[in-house]
């Protein structure tokens, strides 16, 4: 048996999840990603001065939005917009830099290292 040395080692891609939300806080969330400034928005959504890996935040940031939601969702007055916006906003800027040192190979959520 021989070694392959011109093998693409693969890891799977870190997802934003599935979000059923109307398409307006998606489309907002989405425009938003543009001025995310992680430094500046983390410690200010998750209420801490370090800032974690993406790995770290993410399943932290998605329990904050299904709580913004789930008061979205009741009609509850402690729901806030602009908070919800910015938690979806941190979810998809975190969930591209978790993924940004591969490719994404068409068809296919495998990214691969070049």
């Amino acid at each position: 048996m021989t070694m392959l040395t011109n093998v693409v080692p693969f890891r799977k891609a870190v997802s934003a999840g599935e979000f059923r939300r109307p398409p307006i806080l998606l489309r907002t969330a989405r425009s938003g990603m543009r001025t995310f400034n992680r430094a500046r928005e983390l410690p200010r959504l998750l209420g801490g001065d370090q800032l974690c890996a993406p790995a770290e935040t993410l399943p932290r940031l998605r329990q904050l939005e299904a709580r913004q939601d789930e008061l979205r969702r009741a009609a509850e007055p402690g729901y806030d917009l602009h908070r919800h916006v910015m938690l979806l906003i941190a979810i998809l800027a975190e969930t591209a830099l978790a993924n940004s040192d591969g490719l994404t190979l068409p068809g296919t959520a495998i990214r691969a290292r070049p």
